[in-house]
């Protein structure tokens, strides 16, 4: 009996999207979308909450018929959704299983094959042959040793009697993607592959996702993995001409490519603007020019000056014509951030003098800032890093040691979650939010309770810094804020005059502030 084994493509392997469109609910949701992915390419996907990624995601697996545009697919496909559901009395083991499935099938393929041969049944050697490729295309014999390592590396569960049921969210994502990683396929397909990752996950992750010898369509908000994988970025976030955009030279080329862009996309958006007023200024002094010329000064002729209304009438329709045509055409830019110039001022602004608190920061501190200072403080989970900003903030109070603030100095913090509430904010400070470029119109305009969580980080980012503060806490400042935004943020951050002390997890954010003292806490 003979079983279907579906083989990688190897060199032969394509993923291609064409013009791909995807409607739900009434709302676009992709739109003209080309993308190309071979062996050897690994595409980062990047964007807002809500553009599409993991939409793409499911229109280039199959799993979602788009409604416009096609997917070519030569080649196997590895999917690792963000979720993986546990109902049914399904193990570890099962899950391997699935994925090896073809695995699995090519060594029984081979076993049988090899004892039809040596009974000398008639086309044994043809089906030996066939086999015997399957499994070596596949490295069949070293897959579970393959999975077992990933496995292991990831941190996951090795036992493969366990049913999924009693894993966690985190470690039966990590077991789907060691299944993955083990089973060879072509392509990988990987949403928020780092969410459930520790340090050494993160190693083992990055250095087999660039071994990959195929392809990988990576969605991803962690900036280093995108930084030390992708060979080229595709953002989804809105473009001069409404469409994605794909950037080569990996992350740094899109950082590179994504302001150039923004940049011409703003200046001719400005020219245009620029241009159109001119015109209407122009129309609008023709019209006047029309009506004083049709009424002659008391005492001359009637016909004198009413003689000028032909020509005045077509200056008016020549101009009217030119401002129709110089419509403004380039949309609206996206936001861009823009940090205020905080204060600065001589001598020592805030300073703490063996600062612990009880149960939540045992490791005695002490520090003095003052303006420019920078500090970067790090540590595991529980440490104490935002007890330590609260205490700096004057929002907790020390169990021991002593916090000092000079008179005059504001110091303001970014705490990790939003606080709850909504409150009405003085007119002088909503016109401060309106320069950041943090917030559309739209969202300034609106109950905070209804912001997204990203909007919602927006505004406490804004709020802190409309108060324009000596000394700025950031309580993981990366959280739920886009990728373009958290790069604009950094560096934004290198430069400003105010004193700043950040508390991260976020590895590209640390990388990007190596050159900043350190400040470790441990756990």
């Amino acid at each position: 009996m003979s079983v279907s084994i579906t083989l990688p493509a190897r060199a032969r392997a394509q993923l291609v999207a064409t013009q791909l469109r995807v409607v739900r609910g009434g709302r676009t949701v992709l739109d003209g979308v080309d993308l190309a992915i071979s062996a050897g390419v690994r595409c980062g996907v990047i964007g807002e909450n809500g553009r599409g990624k993991t939409t793409l995601l499911q229109a280039l697996s199959g799993a979602l018929l788009p409604d416009g545009g096609a997917v070519q697919r030569v080649g196997t496909i590895g999917v690792a959704e963000q979720e993986m559901p546990s109902a049914g009395g399904e193990t570890v083991g099962d899950t391997v299983d699935a994925e090896l499935a073809d695995v699995r099938a090519a060594l029984q393929a081979l076993d049988a094959s090899s004892l039809a041969l040596a009974e000398g049944r008639p086309g044994a050697e043809e089906a030996y042959a066939r086999a015997l490729h399957a499994a070596e295309q596949l490295d069949a014999w070293d897959a579970d040793r393959r999975v077992d390592l990933a496995l292991e590396s990831l941190g996951a569960v090795t036992d493969r009697a366990r049913p999924l049921r009693t894993l966690s969210v985190g470690q039966r994502y990590r077991v789907r993607l060691a299944c993955l990683l083990g089973a060879g396929h072509d392509f990988l397909l990987l949403d928020e592959p780092t969410n459930h990752l520790d340090a050494s996950g993160l190693e083992f992750l990055t250095a087999r996702l660039r071994a990959h010898p195929g392809g990988i369509v990576l969605v991803s908000h962690d900036r280093a993995l995108l930084a030390d994988v992708a060979t080229t970025i595709l953002d989804l976030d809105p473009s001069r001409d409404g469409r994605p955009t794909v950037y080569g030279d990996g992350y740094a080329g899109y950082q590179a490519g994504r302001a150039a862009a923004l940049a011409r996309w703003e200046q001719e958006y400005e020219q245009q603007q620029a241009e159109h007023a001119r015109l209407a200024e122009d129309l609008s002094a023709a019209q006047n020019r029309l009506v004083t010329g049709w009424r002659p000064d008391k005492g001359t002729g009637k016909h004198q000056r009413a003689t000028r209304a032909p020509g005045l009438v077509r200056s008016v329709h020549r101009r009217r014509e030119d401002l129709v045509r110089h419509a403004i055409t380039a949309p609206v830019p996206p936001l861009r951030f823009r940090m205020p110039v905080l204060p600065a001022r001589p001598g020592t602004l805030l300073s703490a003098e063996d600062v612990t608190v009880g149960g939540r920061l045992r490791q005695p501190v002490s520090l003095h800032l003052g303006s420019g200072s920078r500090l970067v403080v790090t540590g595991p989970n529980g440490a104490g890093k935002s007890t330590l900003l609260a205490v700096l903030s004057g929002l907790r109070a020390p169990s021991s040691g002593q916090v000092r603030r000079a008179s005059g100095v504001h110091v303001g913090l970014l705490a990790q979650e939003s606080a709850e509430g909504d409150a009405r904010r003085p007119a002088r400070v909503e016109e401060a939010i309106a320069g950041l470029g943090l917030l559309s119109a739209a969202d300034r305009g609106r109950p905070v309770r209804e912001l997204s969580t990203g909007q919602q980080r927006r505004l406490d980012l804004a709020l802190l810094l409309a108060a324009e503060p000596h000394v700025v806490l950031l309580d993981e400042p990366t959280n739920h804020l886009s990728i373009a935004l958290v790069d604009e943020l950094t560096e934004a951050l290198r430069v400003t005059p105010a004193a700043v002390v950040a508390a991260t997890h976020d590895r590209q954010m640390r990388r990007d502030v190596s050159g900043w003292p350190e400040l470790s806490l441990s756990g």
